[in-house]
């Protein structure tokens, strides 16, 4: 008969699930059906050689049985070599235990390959400045603070803490015209794009810029959204093409830095996107991407607050902080809102509430802002460092897109793209060739070259990292 009552301290044990009741019905009672059920988990290696059982006290509670059924099954198994017991130790699965019938062979895991020995990819922001100490302290100061509703089911909008400082900080440091109520969270730039088009929300076709992510294009094309490139130069997209499209609605810039070219989009090629989406019933997703990060000049502000019904902004924490907090926003216009939150559903199932809240907090309390500006000194740093060493030793190779953001552009002579980008992989060097971000249908001429961030490196690699490119880079040409 299972004890009726157990103290409390001897429920402690780790969880194990057995299934007894079929066995009882084959008979033999509780013993028998216990110990069938711990063969058939160890035999079938669902308990693997080494695991440690639950003390039989636990264990007994747990499926209601008698403490001596427990024990004297364990030591039933122990003596037929299933399990080992010893002192101090608990109770183990034995290190020979033999799965019975016919093994099965498990598919070999599919190897993962070994990290770069210079990891210059772009996009990756320096995992090491992480403010560790200030996000540790602020999500105990936000958790604290934090209502009892935060706690229950998610606001697709996300938390109203956090739109109000997102409100307050986009409208201080990046120019955007906005409110909390026009903010709605989400996990990044990626998942924005998905709830757009995925979601209907928006429709095709979409004008994009000839050079951008392929995984935006990714995901754009499996919502059946087509694309139309838009030609680039040193003032950015020519955005008088706009008003040329048939049929296109939407049309998603990178103003503040292309991508991955660099450079500002131009105040006249601005206002003629503003004019085409005004004129057209259209929307411009202004994708700010590291808006933040610019070193030569002032900041430069963003398109949405020309006109903030016409613009969609899109932000994430992916380059200031880090990807892997998952954490991003869009800025809407009035009339997007409602379609927006009735595709995303009733519960946010993207963003963690207590990221939000921390983030809040961290904005708030301003130690966002001294993040920024000691990363964006960190960054301008090795963005230079860069250049030096370049002028010294690769002198015929330009770089563009320096004024702002985590990577540059290395313009290479034409057909040395990718030998170069297969003598980098060679010595372990991860780099980016740009004819990777280049839009299938682009009409512009392609020009060869890498995109090398420089914030990723750790500060005692740095320098050896800019050493293995210049080793990698072509030669200058040959002179008379």
């Amino acid at each position: 008969m299972a004890d009726s009552w157990v103290n409390p301290a001897e429920r402690i044990g780790s969880d194990l699930h057995l299934d007894l009741n079929p066995e009882m019905a084959k008979g033999g009672g509780r013993r028998a059906a216990l110990g069938r059920a711990l063969r058939e988990a160890i035999g079938s290696g669902r308990l693997a050689p080494g695991t440690r059982l639950p003390p039989y006290r636990s264990l007994a509670a747990d499926l209601g049985l008698a403490r001596n059924t427990v024990a004297e099954t364990y030591g039933e198994l122990v003596a037929e070599g299933w399990l080992v017991a010893r002192q101090g130790s608990g109770t183990r699965v034995a290190p020979r235990a033999k799965p019975v019938g016919s093994p099965r062979v498990p598919k070999p895991m599919p190897a993962r390959a070994e990290p770069p020995a210079h990891n210059l990819r772009q996009g990756l922001p320096d995992a090491a400045s992480f403010p560790r100490t200030a996000w540790l302290a602020a999500a105990r100061r936000a958790l604290n603070a934090a209502p009892n509703d935060a706690f229950g089911p998610g606001d697709p909008r996300g938390r109203p803490e956090l739109r109000r400082a997102l409100a307050g900080y986009l409208s201080r440091a990046r120019g955007v015209r906005t409110s909390p109520e026009t903010i709605v969270v989400c996990s990044g730039v990626a998942p924005a794009l998905r709830l757009l088009f995925g979601g209907k929300v928006l429709r095709g076709p979409l004008a994009v810029e000839s050079y951008g992510l392929p995984f935006h294009r990714s995901i754009l094309r499996a919502a059946r959204v087509r694309t139309v490139p838009l030609t680039l130069d040193e003032h950015g997209a020519r955005a008088t093409e706009l008003f040329a499209l048939k049929g296109a609605r939407a049309t998603l810039l990178t103003p503040a830095h292309q991508f991955p070219t660099g450079g500002p989009l131009h105040p006249e090629r601005r206002a003629a996107a503003v004019d085409w989406a005004r004129g057209n019933e259209g929307v411009l997703l202004e994708d700010d991407y590291d808006g933040e990060f610019r070193y030569d000049r002032e900041p430069v502000g963003s398109v949405q607050g020309l006109d903030p019904q016409r613009v969609v902004y899109l932000g994430s924490l992916s380059k200031s902080l880090s990807p892997a907090l998952r954490l991003g926003w869009m800025v809407l216009p009035d009339h997007l809102v409602e379609p927006v939150l009735r595709v995303k559903g009733e519960r946010e199932a993207w963003a963690g509430v207590t990221d939000q809240l921390t983030l809040a907090d961290l904005i708030e309390s301003g130690h966002y802002d001294r993040h920024i500006r000691r990363t964006r000194q960190r960054y301008r740093d090795r963005r230079d460092r860069l250049v030096a060493l370049l002028a010294r030793r690769a002198p015929h190779i330009t770089l563009t897109g320096v004024a702002a953001g985590l990577h540059a552009v290395l313009s290479l002579p034409p057909g040395t793209e990718r030998p170069v980008t297969r003598a980098a992989a060679w010595q372990h060097i991860a780099v980016d060739g740009l004819a990777g971000f280049r839009h299938p249908a682009a009409s512009m001429p392609a020009h060869d070259g890498l995109v090398v961030g420089y914030a990723a490196p750790p500060d005692h690699g740095f320098e050896a990292a800019l050493d293995a490119l210049c080793g990698v880079l072509p030669p200058p040409p040959d002179r008379d």
